[in-house]
């Protein structure tokens, strides 16, 4: 379905098939997590999940799926670095929320790079799909800063407690592939295939028998809603109080100074994608 041109970080198409899709659109920031993303995306989430069709697809356009946090804007904010990341941590994670407890199936699809609360985002997904080109990170103590998005939630869960520490201490990249082999998604799929695969899954399932659907992702659920509000409270607290600290405001600078550094000089800049977070 083609779309006219639009300047929203986050918009809604309602398919004719019965897939509400809800996609992240600005791809020139890699959809990057500042406050008018995070409060577009809280805002989207909850108008899917009043009226979700019979499954919704989350996907972006461009080559990345989402960074995580905008790191520029979280800089230079002095004694308010605390307050405005923990403003975009709550409308983010009031997303996370109504994606997870959308009543139909979830099928997320992510390529290029995926990091901080990105990760978050596609680990919502019932149904997860990657290209392989994704590229995972988690990179938040990279910066002085805690998981966000229910990303130290979902993981323990997907891949185990020892390869979810492992993620989150030591910021170790996965490839799609890699991500299909230690369980963060369903399967890897070529990147050419990624948008079809995820559609067509998408609307298989809102094809499929809705009312044992339904019962069954709510069996799936039991009991996990509140505890992931919980836990989402927990890490809204956490970032913010790290973010407002010396340790995390040296260390976000010092990482976008690294950034505007020309390619010549930085011998990292083939992994610089995957290192945004929030």
């Amino acid at each position: 379905m083609s779309l006219p041109a639009s300047t929203e970080p986050v918009r809604i198409v309602r398919h004719h098939d019965g897939v509400v899709e809800l996609r992240l659109d600005d791809p020139e920031r890699k959809n990057a997590l500042d406050l008018r993303t995070a409060e577009a995306l809280r805002d989207t989430a909850l108008e899917v999940a009043a009226d979700p069709g019979g499954a919704v697809l989350l996907r972006s356009t461009g080559t990345g799926f989402c960074v995580g946090g905008d790191l520029r804007a979280f800089a230079g904010r002095g004694t308010e670095t605390g307050a405005y990341v923990y403003a975009v941590a709550s409308a983010a994670h009031t997303a996370v929320q109504a994606l997870h407890d959308l009543p139909v199936p979830l099928v997320t699809a992510v390529r290029g790079a995926v990091a901080g609360g990105g990760i978050g985002l596609a680990l919502a997904g019932d149904i997860a799909l990657a290209a392989r080109s994704a590229r995972f990170r988690l990179a938040y103590t990279a910066i002085g800063l805690t998981p966000d998005c229910g990303a130290s939630w979902f993981l323990p869960r997907l891949v185990g407690p020892r390869r979810a520490a492992d993620l989150i201490l030591t910021n170790r990249v996965l490839t799609g592939d890699d991500a299909e082999r230690w369980g963060l998604v369903s399967r890897s799929v070529d990147d050419a295939e990624l948008d079809d695969v995820a559609h067509r899954t998408a609307a298989d399932l809102a094809a499929g028998a809705t009312g044992a659907l339904r019962a069954a992702k709510g069996l799936l659920r039991v009991g996990d809603g509140d505890e992931l509000r919980r836990h989402l409270a927990e890490e809204a607290e956490s970032i913010a109080a790290l973010a407002g600290g010396r340790e995390a405001q040296d260390r976000m600078a010092a990482f976008l100074t690294a950034r505007a550094r020309p390619k010549s000089d930085d011998s990292r800049a083939g992994a610089r994608e995957s290192e945004s977070v929030s």
